[in-house]
């Protein structure tokens, strides 16, 4: 059957026009999301791996070197058996914060515009062989079928044709931020039909050539020497290193990370993929030794590499469509998804580094153009290396150029996963020197036959092997030689800090740790002012947006914490965009973190949500410690008493619910902010306790919504184990006490009404005293009396008079003291408040005829409410002559001490039990026996002393075994008093 080069030419652009539809109708949405997103499209799209060279290399590597073409299945088919292992960290990096391509990650990893360079050039150069091989497949395999005597006119052609498809593909939108569902199912299609073709080449070349199985099994038993030249090779060694160059090259090479990680549109997939991708493949070698067998037993005319062809040809020419079908696809497939990649590459780490952006100018657009100028650029680049390697390298060697060239990236790989030490300046001299001995060993001798370099070649002991052993040989000292000066060089120069930062990210078994770092912006206004400059006003309101929504933010946003995210949602979103050079660059100069004197703590609440999302993944110790974080986390969330945690740099970072309770704010709102920040009365109030030096305040008065509260304060600090571990901080617990405030109160003043109806009895009796005196007085008024007589009755009259009015009052000033709503007023005399509190307890009979010494001097005043302090004597003398006998003396002292006065109630009673001491002063602590006190008394003085900012303590025993002395400090009253009161 004769073709004719119009004719493959328009099959070729039909074909694409298909694909392109395929894409077209996806990103309509006219296929379901469900079926977009199958595990199946993603493992096809990897298919995109299986280029021209799996079509036609394959077969021609078969015939030279035997089953070595099995290290092309089993490389890809190892690296996603362990894709769990070695794929899920790049995937977790790349879609964190946005990579595209192995430049960005090594980019990203080291912190270098020129790492992302370095690996974008060395690429581009390495992948040209392969890149030009394609070309070549398709351009020979038209040559071959329609007999066209010069194939560099149609290879131009087609290199249009790709040209105009890659750019429909991938490069009709203003960002090349999103991902193109339509493209991976268009290369999912893609490999649907190259397996599909070239399975059904395999067939014919089965049953037209040997009738089928047993037939295939005749002949091999008539031809021994096949199989032994398929087993022959094996006996060099060299499949060891082409496996792992074909390993290395399923995840390094652009289009097979842009498939496997920039466009992965559901990350489970990977887990698919493990043992789907390999089964495709599997698929794929079997049919290999079967085209190559019919081919040989068919005498087919082509050259090994196109035994594809060939079969179909031998067999009435109607199967070398399905061959060139075959080949068409893989080398379509692999040249429209590496372009879109290389293209990628090379905007964000050598066109935008190198042209700084202008806010004038249309961003989304430009990136739009340059993109497209770059993927015509770089399929120039490989038609320009496809004519000067000529037609005398076969698609082999041109594949094998680029796997080996592939290996020079494994070091710096496995120094982003796996050696958080290596360092940007080891990842320069270790790809320099691998690529300078593949570039002499084999690129060089490839496009300039003349080219020897004797001195590198002798040096390495490379000039005495030819054809694999050769290869291998390069590829062995190249890969060593970058590994160790890697190493090396890291080890002997420093890593900044940045490049520290980044590298603990991108370690495997690392969560994402940012630190808590100041920002200069303060609102989101000022982040869309910063970035107005570089991107545009437009284009910064457009991105502060969309990290916004990203992050459920609202614009009005002024928490450090939640800037400090949307800071690096924005990076993120940019690197996206820009590359992460670019865009860390952009930030760093734009919106700048403060100078930090030390090492900043790290972002708890965000390692939390983290460690979240991860919480599937860990099993064994890393699930126990999970479990039991998530436990104590609760458990602080639960406590009935409000937990405030604070970092080292005063940012709260943990606000339990009793917390929201009590101040009506939620946790959502308050993560990441500073108490000052707080609503009133909160922020004043609790950032006034946090900076004091007091450790605990245990009742605090406020006003919250015209309401009247009292706050139990109490905080610690915490220190950090040592400079490795997590920085310290501070605890707030919080308790309201207002209902036991109010239920002391209430109590108190049952016991003092309770108290007045035990001091009934003596008060009739005191009041009777004067009363009598007053009738007979009276009664002598009556009778005849002189003028002086009768003077001196009036005066004890009203003498008497006053008695029962006194009396009265010390009632009443006992029956109404100690409320809540009492202040203080002013001076009050020590030593006649003690008096009065004496006379007092002497109305009650049972303390009637206890011993009261008042030794207070006379002149000392204190700042006070006279009725609270008179309430705090009744109870201590009160509490005094219930533990001593009516024999024993209580004595009240005074005494100046600075500024203070010290006030000291002293008995020779029973004592204090030693267990009650240190809860003296709580709520219902009592020595008393049932029924004969409630222990609020002492709780009361208490609150009145705190009340009055002075102190009060207790000493007992204080001879030998027996006595109790409470001891009081007040500030004392001075002349200059008078003023403030």
């Amino acid at each position: 059957m004769a073709y004719s080069v119009s004719d493959l030419i328009l099959i070729a652009g039909a074909y694409l026009l298909f694909l392109f539809l395929v894409a077209w109708i996806t990103e309509k949405g006219w296929i379901p999301a469900r079926l977009v997103r199958h595990p199946a499209v993603y493992v096809f799209s990897l298919g995109v791996y299986a280029s021209a060279w799996a079509i036609y290399g394959s077969v021609g590597y078969a015939h030279d070197y035997g089953y070595n073409f099995l290290a092309y299945f089993l490389g890809i088919s190892g690296v996603f058996l362990l894709a769990p292992i070695l794929l899920a960290p790049i995937l977790r990096l790349t879609t964190t914060y946005q990579l595209s391509s192995l430049a960005d990650l090594f980019a990203f990893r080291y912190r270098s515009r020129l790492a992302g360079a370095l690996t974008t050039v060395m690429m581009v150069v390495g992948m040209l062989p392969l890149l030009s091989m394609q070309i070549k497949a398709v351009a020979e395999s038209i040559q071959i079928l329609t007999g066209e005597p010069d194939p560099a006119w149609v290879a131009f052609w087609f290199c249009l044709l790709i040209t105009l498809f890659a750019i429909l593909f991938g490069a009709r939108h203003a960002t090349a931020r999103e991902r193109h569902e339509g493209l991976v199912v268009a290369i999912a299609t893609e490999s649907l039909i190259k397996v599909a073709a070239f399975a059904a080449v395999a067939l014919i070349g089965l049953f037209g050539v040997f009738d089928g199985p047993s037939g295939l099994g005749v002949w091999l038993d008539q031809h021994p020497e096949m199989l032994s030249r398929l087993y022959a090779p094996l006996q060099d060694n060299t499949w060891h290193s082409l496996i792992m160059a074909f390993f290395v090259s399923a995840v390094v090479m652009p289009h097979m990370f842009h498939m496997a990680f920039t466009e992965n549109l559901n990350p489970r997939a990977l887990v698919s993929a493990s043992w789907g991708l390999p089964l495709l493949f599997l698929v794929m070698a079997l049919c290999v030794p079967i085209i190559l067998w019919a081919a040989l037993a068919s005498n087919a005319t082509t050259s090994p590499d196109y035994f594809t062809l060939g079969v179909g040809l031998a067999n009435g020419g109607g199967g070398a469509v399905l061959g060139y079908l075959a080949g068409l696809a893989g080398a379509s497939g692999m040249l429209i998804v590496a372009i879109l990649s290389l293209s990628g590459m090379c905007l964000n780490h050598l066109i935008l580094p190198a042209s700084p952006l202008n806010s004038a100018q249309d961003l989304y657009r430009n990136l739009l153009w340059t993109r497209r100028v770059l993927i015509a650029a770089i399929l120039a680049l490989a038609y320009v290396f496809y004519r000067l390697a000529g037609p005398n390298h076969s698609a082999v060697e041109l594949g094998v150029l680029s796997f080996v060239a592939a290996l020079q990236f494994v070091p710096g790989l496995i120094g982003t996963l796996f050696w958080p030490s290596g360092n940007r300046n080891g990842l320069y001299a270790g790809l320099c020197a691998g690529f300078a001995v593949w570039l002499a060993a084999l690129l060089l001798p490839m496009v300039y036959p003349d080219w020897h370099a004797q001195h590198l070649v002798e040096m390495f002991g490379l000039r005495r092997a030819e054809g694999a052993d050769h290869w291998n040989q390069v590829a062995i000292v190249s890969v060593a030689l970058n590994g160790v000066v890697y190493a090396i060089i890291s080890i002997v120069t420093p890593m900044s800090r940045s490049e520290r930062t980044a590298a603990e990210a991108c370690a495997v078994d690392s969560l994402r740790r940012p630190y808590r770092w100041d920002l200069s912006a303060q609102t989101v206004d000022e982040f869309v002012t910063a970035l107005s400059g570089p991107l545009g006003p437009g284009t910064a309101a457009r991105e502060v947006d969309m990290a916004l929504g990203d992050l459920q933010l609202n614009a009005n946003e002024t928490r450090p914490y939640a800037l400090r995210r949307l800071r690096d949602q924005l990076e993120t979103n940019l690197s996206g965009l820009l590359g992460p050079s670019v865009a860390h660059q952009l930030m760093d100069d734009n919106l700048p973190y403060k100078p930090q004197d030390g090492e900043s703590s790290e972002d708890i609440q965000f390692i939390e949500s983290r460690l979240e999302q991860y919480r599937d993944r860990l099993s064994g110790l890393a699930a126990e410690l999970d479990s039991l974080r998530r436990f104590h986390r609760q458990t602080l969330l639960e406590l009935p008493m409000g937990v405030i945690s604070l970092g080292g740099d005063g940012e709260i970072i943990g606000w339990n619910r009793a917390v929201e309770d009590l101040t009506g704010i939620d946790a959502e709102h308050t993560i990441g902010s500073r108490l000052a920040h707080l609503p009133a009365p909160w922020g004043d109030l609790l950032s006034e306790f946090g900076r004091g030096e007091a450790m605990h305040e245990p009742q605090r008065h406020l006003e919250v919504d015209g309401q009247s509260r009292w706050i139990s304060l109490h905080k610690s600090l915490i220190q950090s184990p040592g400079p490795s571990e997590q920085a310290g901080g501070l605890v707030l617990v919080l308790e309201d006490i207002t209902e036991l405030r109010q239920m002391e109160s209430h109590l108190a003043h049952n016991e003092r009404l309770a108290s007045i109806g035990r001091l009934a009895a003596g008060v009739a009796h005191e009041i009777g005293n004067p009363v009598t005196a007053i009738a007979c007085l009276a009664q002598n008024l009556d009778g005849e009396c002189d003028r002086e007589e009768q003077t001196l009755s009036a005066s004890q009259i009203m003498e008497q008079t006053r008695r029962i009015t006194r009396i009265v009052e010390s009632l009443v000033t006992f029956s109404h003291s100690g409320g809540l709503r009492d202040t203080i007023q002013g001076p009050v005399n020590v030593a006649a408040t003690a008096a009065e509190a004496i006379a007092l307890l002497l109305l009650d009979p049972d303390h009637r005829a206890q011993r009261f010494e008042n030794h207070c001097a006379p002149d000392l005043e204190v700042i006070g409410d006279p009725q609270r302090l008179l309430q705090v004597f009744v109870n201590l003398l009160g509490n005094a002559a219930d533990a001593s006998d009516p024999d024993d003396a209580i004595r009240v002292l005074s005494e100046e001490h600075g500024d203070k006065v010290r006030i000291q109630v002293e008995d020779r009673g029973h004592g204090i039990p030693e267990e009650l001491r240190a809860a003296l002063f709580e709520p219902f602590v009592t020595s008393k026996p049932p029924g004969r006190g409630t222990g609020l008394g002492l709780a009361l003085v208490y609150s009145i002393i705190e009340d009055h900012h002075g102190t009060v303590w207790v000493e007992s025993p204080i001879d030998g075994d027996r006595g109790t002395r409470f001891i009081i400090e007040l500030p004392r009253f001075s002349a200059g008093d008078l003023s403030t009161h």
